[in-house]
């Protein structure tokens, strides 16, 4: 008779999948819980400790780890003699699944429970018979059972093939396990470890198509990440979110974080077209749509904060892809849901500091980076005008949403609204033109952010034209003291912050 070893954590289906081996004429050997249910559902069943003849010890951690389990998987065909010398017999099917470290790390951070929820036994297992799947079927997906027991029946067997593509899903099954383990081991670390980069994701979803038709497209995901991030937030309503909608709410999501006051933003193409902060959710919409009552057709509206009735009828009026918001209320969602396919999300604001690594793909390879944080403006330097609380309140409201356009980016802003941005362009100037153009009279005492320094006064003799007041950028240029003059001659407030934004 051919023997199966079974130890899972995860028992759904097992007693069926046992049940349905035996009526196959395989004899089960199995450990812990799992032979313990397999048992007290009436089945016949050796233990680990039975059939090796040693117990279990060290509170479980060894039990499996044993010369007749081991030897039993990885012998080949015409080896039998060899291990019939040592009493020993063939192993020819593993179906094992690991400690839930993954599930744990969700619950706790407790450093010792953790540990305690690193197996050992079962990935041993699973490697060895994924090594020999010339030759043992290894099983680690539940999912698998109904089409292995099903092979079986018909062919008396597995196929090598088949075990070939079990083999393959365990590597990646212990792969990602392992990916997992270390990511937070080297969270642990005074000095994290960078030598090797490694990180995994599961697969949430298979898009319809990616940026644009004729391209595939997956999303995955990272389930132990507590960042503010699109893949924890709820979807209420709605249709699919497509490849570009994820990219776009996500910008949305990242810009409304920055603020604690009552913000609305609108974003097309992952750059901000209008963001605002009001006493109320319904003012900053009210401000963010007048800022660019054209770019938002067809845009992402994001809130910190619930929709009420009252913005959502505003809402309604317009073409949108998605409204992001921490709540909406039920009349709100009485009101949107009658477009069947504006997607609604609530999502939970970030509660501390993100400090997440962003990556970006490279042919071959990876680039990766800390995500750009917001400066403190106490260390701002004033390097010309004067500087009143409102101006300083744009400041700090202008260069926390010219980190999130594209560079070369400048964004216009008065009395915490913005009326005019300029992203993506190849020179400083022309974005500049770009965001007053779009401004218009309100450029009249605006401040202006720019992602990067000034290389030469340009950009200031052309924003003073248009009336803006203030500027608030990096500094750093060897011809800042140029801009500096500028600004003196066109009685302009100049701030320094020393740190430059790019966003490409």
């Amino acid at each position: 008779m051919k023997k199966a070893l079974i130890s899972v954590s995860d028992k759904t289906n097992i007693v069926s999948f046992a049940k349905s081996l035996i009526e196959l004429d395989y004899e089960i050997i199995s450990t812990g819980n799992t032979y313990k249910i397999l048992v007290e559902s009436g089945l016949k069943v050796e233990s680990v400790e039975s059939y090796t003849g040693f117990p279990e010890m060290l509170g479980g951690r060894v039990k499996t780890l044993n010369p007749k389990i081991h030897a039993g998987i990885l012998a080949q065909a015409g080896q039998e003699n060899e291990l019939a010398a040592q009493d020993y017999e063939f192993i020819d099917l593993v179906c094992v699944n690991l400690y839930p470290f993954k599930e744990t790390l969700k619950s706790t951070s407790d450093r010792d429970t953790l540990v305690e929820n690193i197996d050992i036994g079962g990935p041993t297992m699973l490697r060895a018979a994924a090594k020999n799947f010339n030759r043992v079927t290894v099983v680690v997906d539940n999912n698998d059972f109904d089409a292995i027991i099903e092979e079986i029946k018909v062919n008396g067997e597995t196929s090598k093939t088949t075990r070939q593509t079990l083999a393959s899903k365990v590597f990646q099954h212990t792969a990602s396990y392992d990916a997992l383990i270390f990511k937070t081991l080297n969270s642990w670390n005074e000095t994290p470890l960078t030598n090797q980069y490694i990180q995994s994701y599961d697969l949430k979803e298979t898009l319809r198509y990616g940026e644009n038709p004729h391209q595939k497209a997956w999303v995955y995901q990272d389930e132990t990440n507590q960042d503010a991030s699109l893949l924890s937030c709820v979807q209420l309503h709605g249709k699919a979110l497509s490849y570009n909608n994820y990219n776009d709410a996500q910008a949305a999501l990242d810009i409304v974080s920055e603020f604690d006051a009552p913000c609305v933003v609108a974003v097309k193409h992952m750059n901000p077209c209008g963001v605002s902060l009001g006493k109320n959710i319904d003012e900053a919409f009210d401000k963010t749509y007048a800022a660019d009552p054209v770019s938002i057709f067809g845009g992402i509206v994001a809130c910190n904060g619930e929709v009420t009735k009252e913005t959502a009828t505003k809402l309604n009026d317009i073409f949108l892809e998605i409204v992001l918001a921490t709540s909406f209320s039920d009349e709100a969602l009485d009101v949107l849901k009658q477009k069947k396919n504006l997607r609604l999300l609530t999502y939970i604001p970030l509660t501390k500091e993100n400090k997440t690594q962003m990556t970006s793909y490279l042919p071959g390879g990876l680039l990766v980076q800390e995500v750009d944080s917001f400066e403190n403006p106490n260390t701002w330097t004033l390097s010309n005008g004067h500087m009143d609380d409102a101006m300083k309140e744009d400041m700090i409201f202008a260069q926390k949403i010219v980190k999130h356009v594209k560079s070369n980016a400048i964004v216009l802003a008065k009395d915490l609204q913005t009326v005019g941005l300029g992203a993506g362009q190849m020179n400083r100037v022309g974005a500049a033109l770009i965001a007053c153009e779009q401004a218009g009279e309100k450029a009249k005492g605006s401040v202006l952010a720019s992602d990067a320094f000034f290389p030469m006064r340009d950009t200031v003799d052309l924003v003073a034209k248009y009336g803006v007041k203030g500027i608030v950028q990096p500094g750093g240029s060897i011809k800042d003291n140029e801009s500096i003059e500028a600004c003196k001659e066109h009685d302009i407030t100049m701030t320094l912050t020393h740190r430059r934004h790019f966003k490409h």
